[in-house]
């Protein structure tokens, strides 16, 4: 192999893919990155086996050929290479040459043979806004479980309905919906996305901006573009029917802005105790909405957030982070919570946008 590449085209391709490399004690050749040059294109791939990515990029190939080298070293040097316009590499007696500048160096190599494959997702796919994606990953992907106990728990699960792809997550504790209306039929069936790939799916999906390949098939999830694609696997498992849950009717609603609750949220939280346990007072009669907390080691705050308040009084415990992860994925300025009776589940939104539901499960003193 023998080739020549503009150097930022290199960092990008080794950027996507390195975040897919790991360490594996029995499969070594994972911290690897695959480099394939063929046909004026460099092809970088990775895996951790329970994602994969190709990424590909024009390169002037004088000697077609492929092998792996240790990922991390490989982005390493060429992020320390400044004002280097393009990057030779070179594979010379078993060793990959590469320089840059008045800079080189001489890399280990592995044999492409034992490097998985990354398949694509079996059958047809639709193009799908990337933004639209991104967004019903970003606003529910914080609330699903951490942990292998329930994979189900630990996913994003993804379902079409009524013109919308919906995104959903749970831990059990709160709960997270997205609804984004999308043209076209991209699933017939539901599916559930590993939260960890979720992630990895919404750092690829900022970087884009033409519409990508949405295609489900084979277990698997795969995301297309001119310039990669990515596949994850899918978790066989059945969701919570969580719209049981849901509350259809509210008893007491407090309307506020989300700066304000937000600021609220800090200065009560600096007093929570090691359960993050938050008091929320609602009194419409008295026109007062209280977040308060205490803790031995730092005493008590409280804070009056100024609300349009209806309905019955209200006191009840949450977790305060609970509440804090959801109010990056509320549109607007001002949001709505609510509640069906004492005891019951908060049910968070924005106001006018029906787009997002936000679900949290009260806590025992």
């Amino acid at each position: 192999m023998k080739i020549e590449i503009i150097t930022e085209k290199l960092l990008t391709l080794l950027t996507k893919a390195g975040r897919l490399t790991s360490k594996h004690l029995s499969l070594p050749i994972l911290s690897h990155v695959l480099l394939s040059a063929k046909s004026g294109t460099l092809t970088v791939r990775a895996t951790n086996l329970e994602m994969g990515i190709e990424c590909f990029a024009p390169a002037k190939v004088g000697r077609e050929g492929e092998l792996t080298t240790p990922s991390a070293v490989l982005l390493s040097f060429i992020s320390n290479l400044r004002n280097v316009k393009s990057i030779t590499m070179e594979l010379k007696d078993g060793k990959l040459l590469v320089g840059g500048g008045n800079t080189k160096s001489l890399m280990h190599t592995g044999s492409p043979d034992d490097f998985p494959t990354v398949p694509k997702a079996e059958g047809e796919g639709s193009s799908a806004d990337p933004r639209a994606l991104l967004a019903g990953f970003k606003a529910v992907h914080y609330a699903g479980a951490v942990g292998n106990l329930k994979p189900e728990l630990g996913s994003v699960y993804l379902y079409q309905e009524n013109g919308s792809l919906f995104f959903a997550a749970t831990d059990s504790f709160r709960l997270a919906e997205k609804q984004i209306p999308v043209k076209k039929e991209l699933i017939t069936e539901g599916i559930l996305v590993p939260i960890r790939n979720a992630a990895e799916f919404m750092r690829l999906l900022e970087e884009e901006k033409d519409e990508v390949t949405f295609r489900v098939g084979g277990g698997k999830l795969t995301l297309e573009t001119p310039s990669m694609f990515v596949t994850s696997r899918l978790v066989e498992g059945t969701f919570p029917d969580y719209k049981q849950i849901i509350p259809k009717e509210q008893t007491t609603e407090a309307v506020m802005l989300k700066e304000d609750l937000a600021t609220g949220l800090k200065v009560t939280s600096l007093f929570s105790d090691r359960f993050n346990q938050l008091n929320i007072q609602v009194l419409p009669g008295e026109k007062t909405l209280e977040l308060a907390a205490r803790s031995a080691e730092a005493g008590e705050g409280s804070f009056a957030v100024s609300a349009a308040l209806s309905g019955r009084d209200i006191k009840a415990n949450f977790n305060h982070r609970y509440i804090q992860d959801c109010l990056a994925a509320i549109q607007g300025d001002s949001i709505s919570m609510s509640w069906s009776g004492e005891n019951k589940p908060l049910l968070i939104s924005g106001v006018g946008d029906r787009s997002f539901r936000y679900i949290v499960m009260p806590m025992n003193r």
